[in-house]
Formats: C-alpha cells, structure tokens, sequence
C-alpha cells in the first residue's frame, strides 16, 4: 500500500489564491496591504477542498518584500495574512504551514534587506518542508505565477504549473514549467489527469 501522505501542493499567494491590487503610487498590481483588500479568486475554496481531498499537504510559499521595500507596515502585511487564514478556516482548508519570506535584497528597512535564502527562487522553504513532514518532492507540485515558482520546483523536483496571469505576465515570461493553467481550478484538474495517467 503507498503512503499517500507525503506529498504536497506548494502554491504562491498572490496572483494564484487571490487578486493582485492596483497601486497608484507605483502603476502595477501589487499584493495587497489592508485585510480588506485580500480578496480570493473564484473557485479557490473549492479547488483546495479538492486537493484536500486527494491527500495532499498544502503550503503557502509566498514572497512579501513590500515591509523591506518600505511600501506598507509589517504589521499591514500581517493583517492580510491573518485575514486570509480565517477564510481558510472557516471553510475547513487546512493548511500544514505558511512560508513567507520579508526580505528583498534591495529593501530601504535595514533589517530586511538582505540576498536570503528563503526568497523565491530559493528552495529554502521547500527544503525545510520536505525534512520536517517527509514529503517526495517527485510526487509534489509548485503553482505559481512567476518564474521565480517555477525556478523554486524545479530546483527541488517538483512537478511545476505556471498560472498564466495578466498582472504577472512580464515576470512569467523565462521559465518552462511542465504546464500552464488559467487559475487554480484549472491546475487542479491538470493534477488530477496526471494523477490518472499515473496509476494506468
């Protein structure tokens, strides 16, 4: 019989769990600042339901340098964070850890700015999470929408799907993710064909 409990789903946040927010000092979609702007995208719920359901460990590996950029208060960013958990465990989503990395090599908060280990494309996350609950990173995916998700999977050998996403686009535009999907539903189905594939 094989264990079905170690593998795992890695999924960035922002841009693949929720909706990126125009921010008029800088013109780009950024992620959000205020609890009251983190919006999930439709579909979500019940696509993590679904990998629930098939016995994956979920992670959120997610960069959020905008404290270190001087562009929001950490305090803010925690807020999002607690918000988007509580949507999370009102819909009975459990998620075995949340990995988010603060740092950003070019940052104006001197004790956040720093090259890291733990900023995507660094696998450090990812590493510290197949040691603690022995996952097989073969049977394990990376959904984000950046190269930088993709770059992380892959340096750990996950299987990669790249979310194809209009505020993203011009920093998705390097790596060669194993598939690319629409949103977070539809990678879930491409998981589930795999799966399929896998077991005739």
């Amino acid at each position: 019989m094989t264990d079905e409990s170690n593998k795992a789903i890695f999924l960035d946040r922002d841009g693949v769990l929720n909706h990126l927010v125009y921010n008029p000092n800088t013109k780009e979609h950024e992620a959000p600042h205020k609890p009251e702007d983190f919006k999930l995208f439709d579909g979500v719920i019940e696509s993590l339901k679904e990998l629930q359901d098939l016995n994956f460990k979920l992670f959120v590996v997610t960069n959020q340098p905008d404290y270190a950029k001087g562009k929001t208060t950490l305090e803010n960013l925690k807020l999002v964070h607690e918000r988007m958990h509580s949507i999370f465990v009102e819909n009975k989503i459990n998620f075995t850890k949340y990995y988010c990395c603060y740092h950003h090599p070019n940052g104006i908060i001197p004790e956040y700015t720093m090259v890291c280990k733990c900023r995507k494309p660094g696998n450090y996350f990812l590493i510290q999470s197949k040691l603690k609950y022995g996952l097989t990173m073969a049977k394990s995916w990376m959904i984000g929408d950046r190269d930088s998700d993709i770059y992380c999977g892959q340096s750990m050998g996950t299987k990669t799907i790249l979310v194809v996403q209009e505020h993203s686009k011009d920093k998705a535009a390097q790596s060669n993710p194993d598939y690319k999907a629409d949103n977070l539903a539809h990678a879930v189905e491409i998981i589930k064909k795999e799966r399929l594939y896998a077991a005739s």
